[in-house]
């Protein structure tokens, strides 16, 4: 038992000491905002999912494209599936978004399977009919972006005891409040 938490311990210092500034953060809106908003997620988190249908798209429209605000999505996987997801996601390193937004728009056709070997095949073939050019195979087993997305996990807990997803941080500041874009308009205007 002391040799595996002592593994344990070794294992996750050194993952977090791990330098992935070379990877580049998936962001949308002004990198240089006032507010910035970090949205810990997992690709295979239906509350995630509803955020990203429900409350994004105003968000975007109102803060993010107007420059008021910039939003940072980092990674807190749930399980194997959403691991690779959020892997793939970050494969291309152009901190663009089109393929995490993807992933959560189309979340029922591809999370499915009852096997990790299933789940891959699944999120793999969704990748190909929407005509995603990704190297699958290189993409989850990248050692680097692998440290990253669990790096994000870790800093998650850690910083901001993060214990469920989605879980929103506004300038640093856990949002507390039922996630709906009412009650976030309220909170994002108090920092105007």
């Amino acid at each position: 038992m002391k040799k595996i938490l002592t593994f344990t311990l070794i294992f996750f210092s050194t993952i977090s000491s791990i330098n992935a500034e070379e990877i580049k953060r998936i962001f949308v809106g002004n990198k240089d905002a006032k507010i910035t908003i970090i949205a810990f997620e997992s690709l295979t988190c239906s509350h995630c999912a509803n955020f990203h249908k429900d409350v994004f798209p105003e968000l975007k429209k109102e803060y993010l494209d107007t420059g008021i605000a910039k939003i940072e999505f980092r990674h807190f996987p749930l399980d194997i599936a959403g691991f690779n997801a959020s892997k793939v996601s970050q494969c291309n390193n152009d901190g663009d978004s089109k393929i995490l937004n993807s992933l959560f728009a189309n979340q029922q056709k591809w999370v499915k399977g009852s096997s990790v070997q299933e789940a891959n095949e699944n999120l793999q073939k969704f990748l190909v009919s929407e005509g995603y050019n990704v190297d699958f195979e290189k993409c989850i087993n990248d050692k680097e972006i692998e440290d990253f997305v669990l790096n994000d996990r870790i800093d998650g807990v850690k910083k901001f005891k993060v214990n469920a997803t989605p879980t929103i941080i506004i300038n640093n500041e856990k949002f507390e409040k039922t996630l709906n874009y009412k009650n976030l308009k309220k909170a994002l205007e108090k920092l105007i």
